[in-house]
């Protein structure tokens, strides 16, 4: 069992602890126990790696759920690793300069070309257009590249410029001298928005943005099988990116309307068929409805209420190939509300020859105890 302290215990704060908790925890014991702040004090350089490390696992969404669910288990023996080093746990010390400087101390650019977007669209299908999917077009408004300008924001015949105020880097240095010796802090261009270009001659269109809200006819493929949650993405269809950057994807999230007669279990589908006494006695072939058209069933002879038959291969295909499943076919008796007076005559032959009074003065009688047989 690991001896390391609980990370929320680490950095003093609850388990439902917001991000912004977290930070606010974390800068200030970093801050306290700093090794620079504390020279050749081993215990506060063992202090500081240990808030390195729980604040590396709790700032990252993934790895604090699987904190939260196995604990330090989870990043031992060749898990992933929670760091420990002496710089594992920053964000490239990125979080030390926030909390000191208010900028970044690495050249890492915060602007320029982004990734647009990720849509989503919610789709209603059929129940057969979900069991067999669809080819299909669907209408959707969006941020799209502006067509007047290609999505550059500059008038036709211009081009954006060059950011004098930081050479086109998007970013600003400032050297600054610290406690901790002399660091220069970055913070995206204020004139160009970080982007390192300035649009001179704005297009007429977009007013420079390089995108406009759009509506596009985009065609997609819903695979066979889907079900109620289901999502397809569509690659590169969402909003277009920002300075030239890639466009976002598009996810349709998919809605299955109820059937009539069928119902879906994963991959197989039910149904209830009714039997007349006759049939259910006797045997009968008859009729079933399924979702490639009727089958013929046979049923034996002596056929119990609620006795499921199965088609094999009649079900839902599955999304990833591998076959479809079944069909079950569960029976009832359909008991006559109204008879013939023949029909009678004959009903109650038979019931005396199986011993029975179709009226007795103890029970039910026949049909009332068909009913009760039956489920009716």
């Amino acid at each position: 069992m690991s001896g390391k302290r609980d990370y929320y215990e680490v950095l003093g704060v609850d388990r439902a602890a917001s991000e912004a908790e977290l930070k606010k925890a974390y800068r200030r014991l970093a801050r306290k126990y700093h090794p620079d702040v504390n020279q050749d004090n081993q215990e506060a350089e063992a202090k500081f790696k240990e808030i390195n490390e729980a604040y590396e696992v709790l700032s990252d969404a993934q790895r604090k759920a699987t904190y939260d669910q196995f604990g330090h288990a989870a990043f031992e023996n060749g898990g992933q690793g929670a760091g420990g080093g002496f710089n594992g746990g920053f964000e490239g010390f990125g979080d030390i300069f926030d909390m000191f400087f208010g900028g970044r101390s690495s050249g890492r650019r915060e602007h320029g070309p982004a990734r647009g977007a990720d849509l989503r669209y919610d789709l209603l299908l059929e129940f057969e257009e979900a069991v067999f999917g669809k080819d299909m077009e669907i209408d959707v408004a969006r941020l799209d590249k502006c067509d007047a300008c290609g999505g550059s924001g500059s008038a036709v015949g211009s081009s954006p410029e060059t950011c004098l105020a930081c050479a086109g880097t998007g970013e600003v240095r400032q050297a600054q001298q610290t406690m901790f010796g002399q660091f220069v802090n970055v913070t995206p261009c204020q004139r160009c928005g970080g982007s390192g270009k300035i649009i001179t001659n704005p297009c007429s269109s977009c007013g420079g943005a390089g995108r406009k809200n759009k509506r596009k006819k985009i065609a997609v493929k819903i695979p066979a099988g889907v079900d109620n949650g289901t999502r397809v993405r569509v690659g590169g269809e969402g909003e277009a990116g920002e300075h030239g950057g890639p466009s976002g994807d598009l996810y349709i999230f998919i809605r299955v309307k109820p059937h009539a007669f069928f119902e879906r279990r994963d991959q197989d589908i039910f149904c209830e068929v009714p039997l007349t006494f006759a049939q259910a006695g006797l045997g009968a072939r008859i009729t079933v409805q399924t979702l490639d058209g009727n089958a013929e069933l046979e049923i034996p002879a002596g056929t119990q209420p609620g006795t499921l038959f199965r088609l094999k291969g009649k079900g839902v295909p599955a999304v990833r190939g591998g076959g479809r499943g079944d069909q079950h076919v569960k029976v009832r008796l359909d008991v006559p509300r109204r008879m013939t007076e023949t029909q009678r005559q004959l009903l109650a032959e038979y019931a005396r020859e199986m011993g029975e009074s179709p009226r007795s003065n103890d029970d039910k009688g026949l049909f009332g105890k068909m009913k009760d047989a039956f489920g009716k």
